[in-house]
C-alpha cells in the first residue's frame, strides 16, 4: 500500500457564504493529494504526460461527514491500495481537519491514456518501478 499526505489551507475563495469548503472543490484537493503523491515518488504528472501517458478521470465517488472550513489546515491523505494490474488506477482520498477529524472520503479512477493512439494503455514502467517496492511483501 502506497500512502502520502499533504497540507492545503481553505482559502476564502474555494468557500460557500457559510464559509465551508465547495462541495465541487474536494474533487481539487483529491487532484493536488494525487499530483503530490506521485511527485513524492520522485515523479511527475507532467513527466508522464512527456512520455505520451494521459491520466483522465473516468469515475469519482465522494462522501461528506464534516464541512471543511474557511482557513482550516486540511491534510489530504492520499492511498493506492493496489498496484494496477489493468490500465485503470484507484486513488483513494481521506481529508482531515486540524484535530485530526475524517471530513470527507473519496475513489478517483484514472485510466492510463496514449492520447495519439487513442487507447488505454498499461501503466508506465517507470512509475510502476518506483510503486512496485510499497506493494511487496
Amino acid at each position: 500500500m502506497y500512502i502520502s499526505t499533504t497540507e492545503i489551507r481553505v482559502r476564502y475563495g474555494e468557500t460557500d457564504q457559510m464559509g465551508y469548503l465547495y462541495y465541487g472543490n474536494y474533487a481539487l484537493y483529491y487532484e493536488v493529494g494525487r499530483a503530490e503523491a506521485i511527485r513524492q515518488l520522485g515523479f511527475t504528472y507532467r513527466e508522464l504526460e512527456e512520455m505520451g501517458v494521459m491520466m483522465p478521470v473516468v469515475e469519482l465517488n465522494v462522501k461528506y461527514f464534516r464541512p471543511a472550513l474557511y482557513d482550516n489546515l486540511i491534510t489530504v491523505k492520499t492511498i493506492l491500495k493496489q498496484l494496477p494490474d489493468s490500465p485503470k488506477i484507484q486513488f483513494h482520498s481521506e481529508l482531515y481537519n486540524e484535530q485530526g477529524q475524517l471530513l470527507n472520503v473519496g475513489v478517483t479512477t484514472l485510466v492510463f491514456y496514449d492520447p495519439v493512439k487513442k487507447e488505454k494503455v498499461e501503466m508506465h514502467e517507470e512509475l510502476h518501478k518506483r510503486l512496485e517496492p510499497f506493494f511487496t511483501k
